[in-house]
């Protein structure tokens, strides 16, 4: 998952935190997150962000119950 702060503060000058502490590299307005955890920003001028909460889970896909040759298309539902 990808983490986009955004607001009206100084771009380049995000900070990221998770879990309350100061989490990542500093600067970036998007952080790709792979654990657990509730993710906040914070930029100049515009302040802590909402917090984000992000699970680590298993999902389920669920697939059409018919046959498929390659080339056909298929839509997958992700089930949390």
């Amino acid at each position: 998952v990808t983490l986009t702060c955004q607001g009206s503060g100084t771009a380049g000058a995000t900070t990221w935190y998770k879990d309350g502490q100061q989490w990542g590299e500093d600067g970036h307005d998007h952080l790709t997150v792979t654990e657990s955890g509730i993710y906040t920003c914070d930029r100049p001028g515009s302040g802590l962000s909402s917090p984000v909460r992000v699970l680590k889970d298993w999902l389920v896909l669920q697939v059409p119950a018919r046959a498929l040759l390659e080339g056909d298309t298929v839509t997958l539902r992700c089930r949390h």
